[in-house]
């Protein structure tokens, strides 16, 4: 294979700091996906109710939807590595309490309910202004391997982190994955304090309602922005097709969990697969093209999974979608960096999470929705014609963003 194909390692080699950060990232981002599924394994096990399982998302979605932009503020205002440090402090210290009362066998649904709400309280602070790191590690022209890279941890943690924790699971219980994590996030905490300070360039914006809005007001302002986040919030809210992964599993694949399990493993394979594939991302100069091209990639694919009734098929269709997808998401990382300011960049790496969580649950309960009126299949298909259509509008009458230029390699 020709090796430019290949995602491209430059910043791991050019940027120690970078690295550090990377690898630490990488071995939390296991630890919490075996988080997750404990407490979902947990929750289950207690009520034996799909609904309380549900309730998990919810109290996860809820918080980050409505602290999400306010705690982006509070990372404009104030050191983002001391940031990062304290709520991946107090993160650690949630997984350690999720491991007491498993230790302690408490058995308590609303103690679950409240850490998890808790957690999504610290993930709130620490994802957005983490995310300002990279253009403070990595030249632009890098930006592109960076954000590749990143989606590749987090697909092969999304991928690994179940698998060993069904491992870890039936070999020691729930709490031996609850205290793996606890202990994962020391190497998260060892790539962040050896980051030098991270002060926002500028003048330091007050925390509050009024730097939230003075945010939402420079996202309205750019056409590269605005059309970064709607071009995300359409292939996800109106395309995300995993809600009617059971009923397409019951009604052509034997419905049993093995396939149910391959099919929500396909776009996380599949994403694996384009992040390892990414190297020529980083020679792609009109990147807001490349990620509506990206986008409609998508789209397609779950179109022809709406429309297969074969299970191979199937999985290769949601495997490429997959792929698709981390592309699209590396060049929306890539052009929201570069089109903002130091100053406003945790703010608007806190919209541009809250868009990525809150998307595909808006995603997911259109696609359920439509399916009981309809069937599984339509709801897909319409789901992906409606993306294909969103991003056709946006390629029209958001020119400035379709016309995007990113600095190359060479440049």
């Amino acid at each position: 294979m020709p090796r430019r194909l290949l995602v491209d390692s430059a910043p791991l080699r050019e940027s120690p700091a970078f690295r550090r950060l990377w690898i630490g990232s990488g071995v939390s981002a296991v630890g919490t996906t075996m988080t997750l599924f404990a407490v979902t394994y947990q929750v289950f096990t207690l009520t034996n109710s799909s609904l309380a399982v549900g309730a998990v998302g919810l109290c996860t979605a809820v918080p980050v939807i409505a602290f999400g932009m306010l705690a982006g503020s509070i990372g404009d205002a104030m050191d983002r590595r001391k940031l990062v440090l304290f709520s991946s402090s107090a993160l650690a210290v949630v997984s350690a309490l999720f491991a007491v009362q498993a230790f302690l066998d408490l058995r308590q649904l609303w103690l679950l309910y409240v850490l998890a709400v808790v957690e999504a309280l610290g993930v709130s602070l620490n994802a957005p202004a983490r995310r300002t790191f990279m253009p403070r590690l990595l030249p632009p022209n890098l930006l592109p391997a960076g954000a590749a890279l990143n989606m590749m941890t987090m697909h092969l943690s999304s991928t690994v982190g179940p698998l060993l924790a069904g491992v870890v699971a039936a070999a020691w219980g729930l709490k031996a994955c609850y205290l793996i994590d606890a202990i994962s996030f020391g190497a998260a905490l060892y790539g962040v304090f050896r980051l030098p300070p991270m002060p926002p360039e500028g003048s330091l914006a007050k925390p509050g309602f009024k730097a939230v809005l003075e945010a939402v007001t420079f996202i309205k302002g750019s056409s590269v922005l605005t059309g970064a986040v709607l071009a995300d919030l359409f292939a996800t809210a109106l395309g995300m097709p995993m809600a009617v992964f059971p009923a397409m599993n019951a009604a052509f694949f034997g419905g049993g969990p093995q396939t149910l399990g391959l099919l929500n493993a396909a776009p996380a394979i599949g994403g694996v697969i384009g992040s390892l594939l990414s190297g020529p991302v980083g020679h792609v100069s009109r990147q807001g093209r490349a990620m509506l091209l990206a986008g409609i990639g998508w789209a397609v694919a779950i179109v022809g999974f709406g429309l297969s009734t074969t299970l191979w098929i199937s999985v290769a269709l949601l495997a490429v979608g997959g792929a698709c997808d981390v592309i699209s998401v590396v060049f929306r990382t890539t052009m929201v960096q570069l089109a903002t300011p130091d100053k406003y960049r945790g703010r608007v790496s806190a919209a541009e999470y809250v868009v990525g969580l809150g998307g595909p649950q808006l995603g997911n309960f259109r696609a359920g929705a439509i399916a009981s009126l309809t069937t599984p299949g339509l709801s897909a298909v319409i789901g992906g014609l409606s993306t294909i259509a969103g991003a056709l509008v946006l390629w029209r009458t958001l020119p400035g963003f379709a016309a995007f230029r990113a600095p190359l390699p060479d440049d």
